[in-house]
């Protein structure tokens, strides 16, 4: 992936300045754009309401794989053009899985698992931006995110059950983050979930109104870049995920060995002398 520099007037100075900008359009359906460290994954299939299929879920995963070690990159939002954030799985894409053999189902279902997976592993904070309808496979897309922000009008649901699928890899994730009661009610109903209580449910971080949902994000975002360690989360968000279903000794074990880690990576040098010298810090 080439990432290109835009080249900005600022009429307020009439000089030609640098943007603090990188943009690369992916593929037809994804664009990428980094600015002030904060990459903004942008699902733009707005006529087919975002809907994934298997060429939107390996660009998908290409981007994570490389915004994974770009060290301008912090953040990554995802988003999407339209009036929907991501309709599950494309019609098209299921009337072409209904032909394949089980060989070649298996196939491309580990390829959408690969996708979940790297952005559950993924080691920097991610946060979806849902406006209007998340669901089936676009609900996993924006659950398995480290923070959801929605407008009112968004809505959640896993309706695979509907039309006799079921949401399988996403259930992996799903009853760790929001707990196996709440779980089982959106993965055995089907049923449609509105903002409120998508929020209610720990799914959503925060509702916020179309007309500011993308200030507030972006804040957050740009809170989350200048006052968080990039060691610290990747270490920690590693921590939490590999503690799943150890024991309590194995967990203890697991976080004294994350915190001695934690103490000799150049994020902590700098965070304690920082602390020490009554100096201010920006990560």
């Amino acid at each position: 992936m080439v990432l290109i520099n835009i080249i900005v007037f600022d009429s307020k100075s009439f000089f030609l300045r640098a943007a603090l900008t990188n943009y690369c359009h992916l593929c037809s359906m994804i664009q990428l754009r980094i600015e002030n460290r904060i990459a903004y994954l942008t699902l733009d299939r707005p006529e087919k309401r975002n809907a994934l299929n298997d060429e939107m879920a390996a660009t998908i995963l290409k981007s994570l794989t490389e915004l994974k070690d770009n060290p301008d990159c912090k953040v990554v939002v995802i988003q999407a053009n339209g009036e929907a954030f991501c309709a599950g799985a494309d019609l098209g894409y299921l009337q072409k899985l209904q032909n394949n053999s089980f060989d070649e189902n298996l196939k491309d279902s580990k390829a959408l698992m690969s996708m979940f997976r790297a952005l559950y592993e993924f080691p920097k904070i991610t946060i979806a931006k849902v406006e209007g309808p998340a669901l089936a496979g676009g609900c996993g897309l924006a659950g398995l995110c480290d923070f959801v922000f929605a407008t009112p009008e968004a809505s959640f649901g896993y309706t695979e059950v509907k039309i006799g699928f079921i949401p399988a890899i996403v259930s992996v994730f799903l009853g760790t983050k929001i707990g196996e009661n709440a779980a089982k009610s959106m993965l055995y109903t089907g049923k449609i979930f509105n903002a409120s209580e998508a929020e209610k449910m720990g799914i959503v971080y925060q509702i916020s109104d179309s007309r500011d949902i993308t200030e507030h994000v972006v804040s957050f975002a740009g809170s989350l870049v200048k006052g968080v360690s990039t060691q610290s989360v990747a270490l920690t968000k590693n921590l939490l995920n590999n503690m799943r279903g150890k024991s309590l000794d194995e967990q203890l074990d697991l976080a004294a060995q994350a915190n001695a880690e934690a103490r000799s990576t150049d994020d902590c040098k700098k965070g304690i002398s920082a602390f020490l010298n009554k100096e201010k810090l920006s990560w």
